[in-house]
């Protein structure tokens, strides 16, 4: 029904990516991949795994776009089945598995609200029934409302920024938890705006720096039974939040801020992910990897 999955071709080069992009603003987030111009770039061909991940099951929320399609396809070609956990966005999600089924990996499409917490318990049920096991756990949903001031962010969007950004991670994590093996890993997506800072992200900003706590603690609690807890906190990426939170002017300037005066493709932070979930990074927990253009961050 839909066209085959458009991943980088094989005659694309690192300098083929695009610096700015043209103006562009979706109505309503978290925004739908397939309508973005030009499509993130979410797979290197190039990209040879190496089996770091064979017989592991992962969990990816937010997994049909963006930086959590990045995370599946390459945990596909290390050899990974994944539950892909997303909201409404079905085109998307049903070309993520279709590239995954591809690749010769099984994907299980569940789709829900994550701010409701006995979709989580969903979430597990489902993933144990299809593959029987859960190896690892990233947690990538999120939402973003940029105000001008504190002063104009209401009650209503405050509530929506925690209980999509960080909420979930305490139900899914509680869902998952009693499943989960030593050896296992818990990855969230935190943010260059937890270090940084962002006058136009307040409520954002606070959630990812949540994140970041929330990662170091439960980091400690869970290494009596050897389960380890990171975070990889990204600068600007290309992927449907922006077009769906900011308006068409902003998008055509978006990442030139940092060192390297351009954004970030998915794709670019994908292997990040496959070190902290894999056996490479076994004495790692409680920590947070930055991918973010060169943008010099206090840890």
């Amino acid at each position: 029904m839909y066209p085959k999955y458009p991943y980088w071709g094989k005659e694309c080069k690192c300098e083929d990516q695009p610096i700015t992009f043209p103006p562009q603003h979706q109505a309503k987030q978290p925004g739908l991949e397939y309508l973005m111009e030009p499509r993130p770039i979410c797979e290197n061909p190039e990209y040879t795994g190496s089996r770091k991940l064979m017989g592991k099951i992962a969990v990816i929320t937010g997994g049909d776009s963006g930086i959590g399609r990045a995370v599946a396809i390459a945990f596909a070609k290390e050899e990974a089945d994944v539950a892909v956990v997303y909201l409404n966005e079905d085109r998307d999600a049903e070309e993520t598995q279709a590239r995954i089924e591809e690749l010769g990996r099984r994907c299980l499409l569940i789709r829900g609200d994550l701010r409701d917490e006995g979709f989580s318990c969903e979430v597990a049920g489902r993933t144990l029934d299809c593959f029987g096991k859960i190896d690892i756990l990233i947690h990538n949903q999120a939402v973003q409302y940029p105000q001008d001031s504190i002063l104009d962010i209401s009650r209503e969007q405050l509530v929506a920024t925690f209980e999509t950004n960080i909420f979930p991670h305490f139900y899914l994590t509680k869902a998952v938890l009693p499943h989960l093996c030593p050896g296992s890993s818990i990855i969230s997506t935190a943010s260059i705006t937890a270090y940084r800072g962002s006058e136009y992200l307040i409520d954002y900003s606070a959630t990812k720096g949540a994140i970041v706590s929330f990662t170091r603690s439960l980091s400690i609690s869970l290494a009596p039974r050897q389960i380890r807890v990171n975070a990889v906190a990204p600068g600007p990426i290309w992927t449907p939040l922006i077009p769906s939170s900011y308006p068409a002017w902003y998008v055509e300037t978006f990442g030139l801020e940092t060192e390297m005066k351009r954004a970030g493709q998915p794709f670019e932070l994908a292997p990040t992910y496959v070190y902290l979930a894999a056996d490479d990074s076994r004495f790692v927990s409680g920590q947070v990897l930055h991918v973010n253009g060169g943008v010099i961050t206090q840890t």
